[in-house]
């Protein structure tokens, strides 16, 4: 693993808020490379924050090590959600660092390419893709569960989707990616009580149909949008809110 920039200075970890969206504080996102985990970085970046951004083959994220060239305070680190030995790793490595917020952004959808209906399922991509949408989130937040006491926002930004709520299924399809995301918002909700009394807060955000490799270029929405919406509620958040399943818009979403 190439080692990454330090900082010359340890970064404020102070929160407030301007125009109810977060400002100053410290983020770690995973997924960061691309789509909506790149533009995280992007907005948080660019209102100051110490950004830890994750994804798993840094050497090949070009647009995102091109944005660390305009914001030092990004730092860059190799992770795979599906990989305890990665994400122990990167939890010893910023064992001294409070974490104002952690976005499990990081996904898959296998689907996307070829829906697998029965008869042609494998149970292994099935298996693959419950790894990283379901164990990879609550892997994280294990692991960093001591950084986010030591941060003084603490909350956890989960991204799930429509494609989760149960009561809005009417058409086959989908298997692995509705399952697994289903089952993390199941896991995610029953962790926001256990968390609680901890003072952790808890979200379980849609981003929307945003237009990425994943949502497609049919998608009505950009990810600058989607994730302003996303840091609104955020930066709004309250512990009476904790494990709500919220739409990027502040709409409530059916479970």
């Amino acid at each position: 693993m190439v080692p990454e920039k330090r900082l010359l200075e340890k970064p404020k970890t102070r929160v407030t808020t301007k125009n109810g969206v977060t400002a100053m504080g410290s983020v770690l996102v995973t997924g960061s490379n691309r789509g909506l985990g790149l533009e995280w970085v992007k907005q948080y970046a660019g209102e100051g924050w110490r950004v830890f951004a994750a994804c798993r083959h840094p050497l090949e994220a070009e647009e995102l090590r091109a944005l660390r060239e305009h914001y030092p305070r990004i730092s860059i680190h190799r992770l795979d959600v599906t990989r305890p030995d990665e994400v122990n790793a990167l939890a010893v490595e910023l064992r001294h660092e409070p974490i104002d917020i952690l976005v499990n952004n990081a996904g898959v959808y296998l689907e996307k390419y070829e829906d697998a209906l029965l008869g042609g399922m494998s149970y292994d991509a099935w298996e693959y893709t419950f790894r990283v949408n379901t164990l990879g989130a609550i892997r994280m937040i294990q692991a960093f569960l001591g950084h986010l006491l030591r941060g003084e926002k603490k909350l956890i930004a989960v991204i799930s989707t429509h494609m989760a709520s149960i009561a809005d299924i009417t058409a086959p399809g989908a298997y692995y990616y509705r399952s697994t995301k289903a089952a993390l918002n199941a896991a995610v909700k029953g962790l926001s009580h256990e968390l609680r009394p901890k003072g952790i807060g808890v979200l379980l955000l849609h981003p929307g149909w945003v237009r990425t490799r994943m949502g497609g270029d049919q998608a009505p929405l950009l990810p600058p949008e989607s994730v302003r919406g996303m840091r609104r509620l955020l930066g709004e958040f309250t512990m009476d809110q904790s494990g709500r399943f919220v739409r990027y818009d502040g709409v409530d979403m059916p479970w």
